[in-house]
């Protein structure tokens, strides 16, 4: 993809357009923490346009570790808007992944969520509804946890049951905006919890090596999103 190409304009001229933009924001998956290798998807998919004689997308990296869903919506509109590089221009696509923290519960298997269910239903839309406005909007899901090794840090307690609940509401908000949702955590529970835990770090909450490749294989045969970046 070249960086600037020559397109006729409509006084019979030549100009240019520059290479699209890609904010993404969320939390440790879009950080890509466990990825020793590649540094995550986002990483990944960055690298594959990093060289300037074949330059692709733009593409920021604005994951931040232990984000929920109200984190994200408060730092949301300030990451867009200084993401632009030009002036008066904006980011071009907006890519979101969070909710696995917001999922988590304190103290006990059956303590009480970091976000209560209703209260993520909240913010959830109101995050949602503040992004469509900035420009085109996708969702890439969270995967499934390995509860064997909970709780995380010694305190944190997450579940499969708890997620399947949280990944509901998400995919909910988003069919209701028609948000395209790369439902990660039903595709990875489809196949099967041993296929799942060999793609998690020790700690099982975080893809490893080998999660974020399947991760970054998953992403780039998801269509919504490569159509949109070419």
């Amino acid at each position: 993809m070249a960086a600037l190409i020559a397109r006729p304009a409509v006084s019979g001229q030549y100009q240019t357009t520059h290479p699209k933009k890609v904010v993404m924001v969320g939390d440790s998956l879009i950080y890509g923490y466990g990825d020793t290798e590649g540094g995550g998807w986002v990483e990944r998919l960055r690298r594959q346009w990093m060289d300037p004689a074949q330059p692709g997308p733009i593409i920021y990296n604005l994951g931040v570790r232990g984000d929920g869903v109200q984190q994200v919506s408060a730092r949301l509109e300030d990451e867009f808007k200084l993401r632009g590089e030009l002036r008066r221009r904006v980011p071009d696509i907006l890519v979101l992944s969070v909710g696995l923290n917001d999922c988590a519960r304190l103290g006990r298997s059956t303590g009480r969520p970091m976000t209560d269910e209703a209260t993520f239903t909240r913010e959830l839309d109101r995050l949602l509804d503040q992004a469509v406005q900035l420009c085109p909007t996708f969702f890439v899901g969270m995967v499934p946890v390995n509860e064997a090794q909970m709780p995380y840090a010694d305190v944190l307690h997450f579940s499969r049951g708890d997620q399947a609940r949280y990944n509901q509401i998400i995919r909910h908000a988003c069919d209701h905006r028609q948000i395209a949702y790369l439902d990660l955590y039903q595709r990875w529970r489809s196949q099967g919890d041993d296929w799942c835990n060999e793609r998690l770090c020790g700690d099982g909450l975080h893809p490893n090596v080998l999660g974020y490749r399947t991760l970054m294989t998953e992403v780039s045969s998801w269509s919504p999103l490569m159509q949109a970046l070419s």
